[in-house]
């Protein structure tokens, strides 16, 4: 799946707070990403659609498989990607940022290259 921007900041935001809270609803989501909740409506209806989440009768949001997989890439991306700035120097919060942007737009097979060659620089 290629998907867009838009959507993989709303599934690594309901990976993450699922991993804070015991469940995630919408307005969960519009706090933390200070959107309004029309917008996180519209953009959960749309994840339904494309099947990347569940959301009971109760309005509790859950990620399907394919759903976390895709999460689960973006959010390793960002981690991934900031700590690597903040080694080489970068201001915590503009290594954050930057994250935020590459994580969508780098190719796996380049952050596979990076992850590899820096695990090599650790290991010497």
């Amino acid at each position: 799946m290629k998907g867009n921007e838009s959507e993989e900041n709303y599934l690594e935001t309901i990976l993450i707070l699922s991993n804070k809270l015991p469940v995630v609803r919408s307005v969960d989501i519009s706090n933390e990403l200070g959107y309004k909740k029309s917008s996180v409506s519209v953009a959960m209806k749309n994840l339904k659609e494309k099947q990347y989440i569940t959301v009971t009768d109760a309005g509790f949001i859950y990620l399907t498989e394919d759903g976390k997989r895709i999460a689960n890439m973006i959010y390793e991306r960002h981690e991934f990607i900031s700590r690597w700035l903040v080694s080489l120097g970068v201001d915590s919060q503009v290594a954050t940022e930057d994250a935020c942007r590459i994580e969508h737009v780098i190719s796996a097979e380049s952050f596979e290259a990076i992850k590899k060659h820096i695990s090599i620089i650790n290991s010497n």
